[in-house]
């Protein structure tokens, strides 16, 4: 038989912070909820490699495993990919404010798309990141958003740019423009939709 601790958590903030996450997942605060995925897949990581490899190390940090701490929020996502500024954030620390970081790269898998493309698209923009990629290998596409505007649950982006695979996206904020002709692709899945 298990026991089952019933004591209401009130910080969970704290509790998230010391949470033993099993080997091969990841654990992410978000809006207060605890979400744990398994490690990413191949395709994930040759993605998040490709981009990596193009973004010049003599102005930029480009870090995986990262997590960031956004303002007014009860989150501590771990985004695929930080790239932050030099000189922008010195640490030390586990959490990188997000208004020092220059632009948060998430690649989608069946089970963020939601969080991806929604709680985490309206997080970032109320964390001020000035730029938000979204990678979507099921759909072949980039979304790039930028101009971040609200408060809270009700913060988005204004400036929305979506790009095929095999186009390149123009990351102004990091003065490149990201060559996606190497970034594969996984197959289609019937996504949910609310009515």
């Amino acid at each position: 038989m298990t026991a089952v601790d019933d004591r209401l958590i009130t910080d969970v903030a704290k509790f998230f912070e010391d949470l033993v996450v099993p080997e091969g997942f990841k654990a992410e605060l978000l809006r207060g909820d605890i979400v744990m995925m398994a490690g990413p897949d191949w395709v994930h990581n040759l993605i998040i490699l490709h981009v990596l490899k193009q973004i010049p190390l003599d102005r930029w940090y480009p870090v995986q495993t990262q997590d960031i701490a956004i303002p007014g929020e009860t989150s501590e996502p771990q985004p695929d990919l930080v790239v932050v500024e030099h000189g922008a954030f010195d640490g030390p620390g586990r959490l990188v404010p997000a208004p020092a970081t220059t632009l948060l790269v998430e690649v989608v898998s069946k089970n963020s798309v939601h969080t991806d493309y929604e709680i985490k698209r309206s997080m970032y923009a109320a964390g001020r990141v000035p730029a938000y990629l979204i990678i979507d290998p099921f759909e072949a596409v980039c979304v790039l958003l930028t101009k971040p505007t609200g408060r809270g649950e009700e913060a988005d982006y204004d400036m929305e740019l979506t790009t095929a695979f095999g186009l390149p996206v123009p990351l102004d904020v990091l003065g490149i423009k990201l060559d996606t002709t190497e970034f594969r692709t996984l197959p289609k899945f019937k996504r949910y939709r609310r009515p």
